[in-house]
């Protein structure tokens, strides 16, 4: 059996992080791009964690971890340089039921985290199951190469356009908006005519 792939909305949910350093940096970089709630519990943080806590950004206690940290909690994320401190952080979140990533622990996560590539409101995830992350961060790359930032435009256009429609109690098949974005409007989004690509995207979708 593999893992099935899901993507979370964390907006104002409470997640805690247990450490404070490198690898913690990274989770708290990623969950404030999903507007979470941050919690970090660490004797000590970096520069760059303390600079986000002296922000607002995130909430930091300077100490080591304790059960009670878990109160309230919808996600637990244990990054410590101490595989005992993570895998007592895991067995604690387990037992309450709530789900638990250890950094570089598979046997101690409830799930893993992708490698990501966004542009935009578009976003791709690529994993190996926890088996090779190196070669997930190698696929995400050549990804990177293929999809320009002209993809960040061509969603949000995607997305205006679709609000329209519905707006005018139009609908168009899966089938229709397949054939319509792989036509010229590609071509006319990613030479910066976004207004022409609107018009061109609408009368693709133009019921027959």
């Amino acid at each position: 059996m593999g893992p099935y792939p899901v993507v979370l909305d964390l907006g104002g949910r409470p997640v805690l992080v247990v450490g404070g350093g490198a690898v913690a940096e990274r989770k708290v970089e990623g969950l404030r791009a999903a507007g979470a709630s941050i919690m970090v519990v660490s004797p000590r943080v970096s520069a760059r964690l303390a600079k986000m806590a002296d922000d607002g950004d995130i909430r930091v206690r300077l100490r080591s971890y304790r059960r009670s940290d878990l109160r309230g909690v919808a996600i637990v994320f244990a990054a410590t340089d101490d595989r005992n401190v993570n895998a007592a952080v895991a067995a604690d979140s387990r037992r309450r039921r709530i789900w638990v990533n250890a950094a570089d622990d598979p046997d101690h996560c409830d799930f893993i985290l992708p490698s990501v590539l966004r542009r935009g409101s578009l976003l791709v995830s690529v994993t190996t199951g926890g088996r090779s992350p190196a070669l997930a961060r190698i696929v995400r790359e050549e990804l990177e190469r293929l999809l320009g930032s002209d993809y960040a435009l061509l969603t949000d256009l995607a997305g205006d356009v679709r609000r329209e429609l519905r707006t005018r109690g139009e609908q168009a098949t899966a089938e229709a908006w397949t054939t319509a974005l792989r036509g010229d409007v590609r071509r006319l989004v990613a030479a910066g005519r976004r207004e022409e690509a609107r018009r061109c995207l609408l009368e693709a979708l133009r019921p027959a």
